[in-house]
């Protein structure tokens, strides 16, 4: 049995280098991408296509469904990250939880189907915590407790 002994020096000039990953696109025959987003108890089931920026949320405009401000530009970051803002016609379904909860699954849908679409896009929107399920949900409530941790009044009379 041949011993070879290498010092660091030797070893330094033979790295391998790290394999590149590629992805493909993924897309439908009608050219769209889809993806689900989750937050608390909402699930949004979102398609987006190449268009100008039309966002329909359970057949209704955005500006009817969320009429919050906060909640339509919520749902805008992922398209202001990448520099796609009115590009993508988005079509998505929501079920659950309450309107926040909704626009934040609804912006983690767009998330992942944009890079379901172009996989280019992934470093930016993972670099701005898109990709990331917001996995905090409402805390139950304890038996002997008023609320989840909040106990009774104390009285000592």
């Amino acid at each position: 049995m041949a011993e070879e002994t290498r010092t660091l020096a030797d070893l330094k000039g033979t790295a391998v280098a790290a394999p590149v990953i590629v992805r493909e696109p993924k897309r439908d025959k009608q050219g769209r991408s889809y993806a689900t987003g989750k937050r608390k108890n909402a699930v949004a089931r979102v398609w987006i296509k190449p268009g100008k920026g039309k966002i329909i949320v359970n057949t209704r405009e955005v500006e009817k469904y969320f009429e919050r401000p906060v909640l339509r530009m919520l749902i805008n970051q992922p398209f202001v990250a990448c520099n796609r803002l009115n590009e993508f016609d988005v079509i998505c379904n929501v079920n659950g939880g309450g309107l926040s909860g909704q626009a934040g699954a609804v912006r983690h849908g767009i998330s992942k189907a944009l890079t379901y679409y172009e996989p280019g896009l992934r470093p930016v929107l993972k670099a701005g915590g898109f990709l990331t399920r917001d996995s905090r949900v409402v805390e139950r409530k304890k038996f002997g407790k008023k609320k989840a941790r909040r106990s009774f009044q104390f009285s000592k009379r």
